[in-house]
């Protein structure tokens, strides 16, 4: 999969998860039907998110964006939708054009952040599997903590 399809994809579906969210948040507080829609919703949500983060730290360090590019695109995922938007003008003006710069045969890595991602994409089935892992953990210690208002009540 190209640098271009991943990002987009995990951008439309941090998107699409929002939906979920907002659709669990409207049944719970507006309709005071149910929590099940916040719990899933929240759930699915919360791990694309995650994805969605790790994403573009991949193609921050694969692109070689400059750090206001690369924080915008994070940030991105916290304001509904703004995934698409950020997506469609990081693409618009080429910022995910190319391949994986770093994989087998391409440029030699340089510095902790390079070598891990050319490790990443040499080893790409051993690192779905940290990675999968990796995401479960932070996903269950977040879950584990409780919706985020709550962390500091």
């Amino acid at each position: 999969m190209s640098p271009r399809a991943l990002f987009r994809s995990v951008a439309f579906a941090e998107a699409v998860t929002w939906t979920l969210l907002l659709i669990g948040l409207f049944l719970k507080y507006v309709t005071e039907t149910t929590e099940v829609g916040v719990r899933i919703g929240g759930g699915i949500h919360g791990f694309v998110f995650l994805c969605y983060a790790a994403v573009t730290c991949f193609m921050w360090v694969n692109q070689k964006w400059p750090a206001k590019t690369g924080l915008l695109a994070l940030v991105s995922a916290v304001i509904p939708y703004a995934t698409i938007p950020v997506e469609k003008s990081l693409d618009k003006r080429g910022l995910l054009n190319g391949g994986w710069r770093l994989a087998a045969g391409g440029e030699e890595p340089r510095g902790l952040l390079e070598k891990l991602q050319a490790w990443v994409l040499r080893k790409p089935i051993t690192a779905i599997v940290v990675a999968l892992i990796a995401v479960a953990v932070v996903f269950s210690f977040l879950l584990f903590l409780g919706p985020p208002d709550t962390w500091f009540a």
